[in-house]
């Protein structure tokens, strides 16, 4: 009785660990009434503690425009937080905390060059 038990609560674990919630396409939404004028989209999918995808900013301004950048990182062990960090081609980089909550994305940048905003709420976009 105490292995089946012991087995019951590994399988427990081992499912909630490979809930992959920060996988998909997030993006920020433009807003009319602010000063916002760009467009921050990243595309990351996670593998158990694992992330990797691409992020870009697009903006009708051509200076807030970046090149598409390479994700990777890594999720506590809860799964609510993540550390990224955003390379671009050149090599130059950035680093991102980010926290999910309600099924949106808190994007905090940590440090680095200026490749991403600083602060963005992000909503699911695609699966």
């Amino acid at each position: 009785m105490k292995k089946i038990i012991l087995l019951l609560i590994l399988i427990n674990c081992q499912v909630y660990s490979q809930t992959n919630k920060f996988s998909g396409t997030w993006g920020s939404q433009k807003c009319k009434d602010c000063k916002k004028e760009y467009f921050f989209t990243i595309t990351i999918a996670q593998s158990n503690y694992m992330i990797s995808g691409t992020a870009q900013v697009t903006s009708e301004h051509k200076e807030l425009n970046s090149e598409v950048l390479d994700v990777t990182g890594y999720v506590y062990p809860l799964g609510d937080r993540a550390q990224i960090k955003l390379i671009d081609k050149g090599g130059s980089g950035s680093s991102a905390f980010l926290m999910i909550e309600d099924g949106v994305i808190q994007f905090t940048k940590r440090g680095g060059s200026d490749l991403v905003p600083k602060d963005l709420i992000l909503k699911k976009l695609y699966e």
